[in-house]
């Protein structure tokens, strides 16, 4: 599979709420000075091996095993990717590196050291190196398999049934394979990446129809469904030198392009417990308002879909907020 893949950026003081969307397929969205983009595309195959000491069990047919009692989340793991956050039909095989899930507000932290920026095909090198004979390695061993985001953001369901928020994978493939289940009335930390790490990068969300599970939901998925890479929402954030938190939700163009007319039956809105630590309120998207519409002080249209965004300044916490509409 070949995924399309956009790089874009949103200039930091938001002032005139410059740059770019998620994009309609895969996006990596960083939040941070310039508007450069760039357009590519990124196939499935890793390279470039790497030393390490740190072995999990061997696995047949020069494949590598998801490894257990490492506090990783498994994706879809009884289909070849075995676990690994990994296309389904793809297997974890010698001479590449394979992308795993953290639990929900934690980051992958092991990827190819010499994958220092956004440039294919390094930029797919995350997670442990499979080596030839079956066994995998930590790329850094003085680094642990998670790290913890910056703790800036929660995801708040106030809809009638869970929601799955599914985080792309980067440095990886860059599909919404990474599930964070949150359940009725409940709120779940969503990861957000400080200045530091991987390539300044964003993490970025798709957020689904309540009552669709992680498993149907942080997937490829089809056009036929509103879910998946054709979920109605994205949403993104990270954090700057400066502590301000950039949290983004718009329109999925994808959305907007294959389900034209079509009004979810859930919306979305960012809150901050205190008003006065957050500029771009009241970023909103209510269906009940119009399709492809968002509201707020921040807001912008791009690859044909609304968006608005909130700045939480000085390490201060936001939500993003889904409700019945």
């Amino acid at each position: 599979m070949i995924f399309s893949n956009v790089l874009v950026s949103i200039a930091a003081t938001l002032a005139a709420v410059n740059g770019a969307p998620f994009n309609i397929s895969t996006t990596r969205a960083h939040f941070t000075n310039g508007t450069q983009s760039l357009n590519g595309t990124q196939s499935l195959n890793g390279s470039q091996p790497l030393n390490g000491t740190h072995e999990f069990e061997k696995r047949d047919g020069q494949t590598c095993e998801f490894p257990s009692g490492k506090g990783l989340v498994p994706v879809t793991s009884g289909s070849s990717n075995g676990g690994w956050a990994m296309s389904p039909d793809q297997k974890c095989t010698g001479g590449s590196y394979c992308p795993y899930a953290c639990p929900s507000g934690k980051l992958m932290a092991q990827w190819d050291k010499s994958a220092k920026s956004y440039s294919y095909p390094k930029s797919m090198n995350g997670g442990l190196y499979c080596n030839k004979d079956g066994k995998v390695s930590k790329p850094m061993e003085d680094k642990d398999y998670c790290v913890d985001g910056e703790g800036t953001l929660k995801a708040k369901n106030n809809a009638g049934s869970d929601v799955a928020f599914c985080q792309t994978v980067l440095p990886g493939n860059e599909a919404m394979l990474i599930p964070t289940k949150v359940g009725q009335g409940s709120d779940e930390e969503l990861a957000v990446p400080g200045p530091d790490y991987w390539d300044g990068t964003a993490a970025h969300y798709y957020v689904n129809p309540p009552g669709v599970s992680t498993d149907d939901a942080c997937t490829w998925g089809t056009k036929d469904k509103s879910q998946g890479n054709w979920a109605p929402y994205v949403a993104g954030a990270n954090m700057d030198k400066s502590g301000n938190t950039y949290v983004k939700i718009g329109w999925n163009p994808k959305y907007v392009e294959d389900f034209s007319g079509k009004t979810p039956n859930f919306g979305i809105r960012v809150t901050c417990d205190n008003k006065g630590d957050c500029d771009g309120l009241d970023c909103e998207i209510n269906p009940k308002h119009g399709s492809n519409k968002a509201s707020g002080s921040s807001t912008g249209n791009q690859q044909g879909a609304a968006y608005c965004i909130v700045t939480a300044k000085n390490k201060a916490s936001a939500k993003v907020e889904v409700f019945s509409a």
